[in-house]
């Protein structure tokens, strides 16, 4: 399931969305990633080897570890790479409007994640696909004073309820769901800024 972009979306989101499939000169790293990503969704591996990402790349297993400790190693760098560059394009102005880039965002990787949830590194994945998610909403509560006026505790009681409630919104993603994008982005948005309660 791949989110297609409307015409009248904003130019921040097809750059966003683009700058993941331009063909450009990439680094090392970046090119074992991508063969990782391309081995996952093309793949029934139920454990993606080192072996089988210097194979697919046709590099040294000494290039892999010079780059990478290893796979779960490689996981975390894909996933804060890709966070970090949405986040980058995310939340600028309009804060609905980065909610929403987010979600195309993480709609567009359900693939890859679903596979990656399918190998030996699901517990890998879920730690690395929750710290995303909690960047996310510390940089949307800094950049917009959420909840400035409650206590650091209650802060971060709120802040696991939110994140856990969007992981769960994108874990039982559906087709339903990607055409109702901008209602659900913008029932998340009233309920992270607190205008509407559940």
């Amino acid at each position: 399931m791949s989110f297609k972009i409307r015409r009248n979306d904003n130019l921040l989101e097809k750059r966003l969305l683009v700058s993941y499939n331009i063909s450009m000169p990439m680094d090392m790293k970046e090119q074992i990633a991508r063969t990782t990503l391309e081995l996952l969704k093309n793949g029934n591996l139920k454990k993606i080897t080192v072996k089988d990402i210097v194979e697919a790349c046709n590099i040294t297993r000494q290039s892999f570890y010079y780059h990478f400790d290893g796979v779960p190693q490689l996981f975390d760098w894909i996933i804060r790479k890709r966070s970090d560059r949405l986040l980058s394009y995310s939340f600028s102005d309009d804060m609905e409007q980065g909610l929403r880039v987010f979600f195309i965002s993480a709609v567009n990787a359900l693939p890859y994640i679903r596979k990656g949830m399918q190998t030996n590194y699901r517990d890998e994945f879920e730690r690395i696909l929750s710290q995303a998610a909690y960047d996310l909403f510390d940089r949307m509560i800094e950049k917009n004073g959420y909840y400035s006026d409650y206590p650091l505790k209650d802060v971060a009681v709120i802040r696991r309820y939110h994140v856990q409630a969007v992981i769960g919104i994108l874990r039982e993603w559906s087709e339903k769901d990607t055409e109702d994008i901008d209602h659900i982005v913008h029932c998340v948005h009233l309920l992270l800024s607190g205008r509407m309660s559940v």
